[in-house]
């Protein structure tokens, strides 16, 4: 499990980001702080593999807190959530190395995309060594495919937070529908394309007392 502090002053989107954050499965949400003096001294003295930073707060805004943090030593991935996308911004806190910067409104899956490419970034690291091919695929992320025509991006991420809410219990299709409101054959079209794209397994389960049934999991 990954730790997460966040870092914003307005208490409903605190726990938004929150539920967004440990919905996920690999994430724990330690702190959260909503005056950036505060949790400017408590990252000085406390690990965390991740803050998830708004901009716009009081006493310092998020850049300030940011060249605060990095100045004190601390290293963690930073992930910005802001209305700020003017260029000087953008730019400053880039140098600073930040891992994504996301940009009010937002939707769901956008958010899910950051923490995926922090895991994907922490996993490549703790190989010891990358080759070339691995070095391109860290700094060089392909952007997300498309989907395929007549598939919509907020079916799939109903179909995948049926997924990340029990990522250790195998799911049917049935499941998933009932729990997401979409029919069965809906459902089925979405597992066979996130299936086909690595993102879960399909095995087929024959301890069920009757028919054998397909059942899905999540691979993280």
């Amino acid at each position: 499990m990954y730790t997460v502090v966040i870092v914003e002053d307005d208490p409903i989107i605190t726990e938004l980001n929150r539920r967004y954050a440990e919905k996920d499965g690999r994430f724990t949400v330690t702190r959260t702080f909503s005056a950036p003096r505060r949790a400017l001294d408590w990252l000085t003295r406390h690990p965390a593999d991740l803050v998830i930073l708004d901009f716009y707060m009081p006493q310092m805004n998020g850049l300030e807190l940011l060249r605060s943090i990095r100045g004190a030593g601390v290293e963690s991935d930073v992930i910005m959530i802001t209305a700020a996308n003017d260029a000087a911004t953008v730019e400053a806190l880039t140098r600073l190395g930040i891992v994504d910067y996301l940009v009010k409104p937002f939707a769901y899956e956008r958010f899910c995309r950051a923490l995926d490419e922090f895991c994907r970034r922490r996993a490549a690291m703790r190989a010891g060594s990358l080759d070339q091919s691995a070095l391109d695929s860290l700094m060089h992320a392909a952007p997300p495919a498309p989907l395929p025509k007549g598939m919509q991006a907020q079916t799939q991420e109903r179909v995948l937070a049926c997924l990340r809410a029990d990522p250790a219990r195998p799911h049917t299709c049935e499941d998933i529908a009932e729990a997401s409101g979409l029919s069965v054959v809906t459902v089925r079209r979405y597992m066979s394309y996130l299936a086909q794209q690595g993102m879960v397994t399909g095995d087929m389960d024959y301890g069920t007392g009757g028919r054998p049934c397909l059942v899905y999991r999540l691979i993280k």
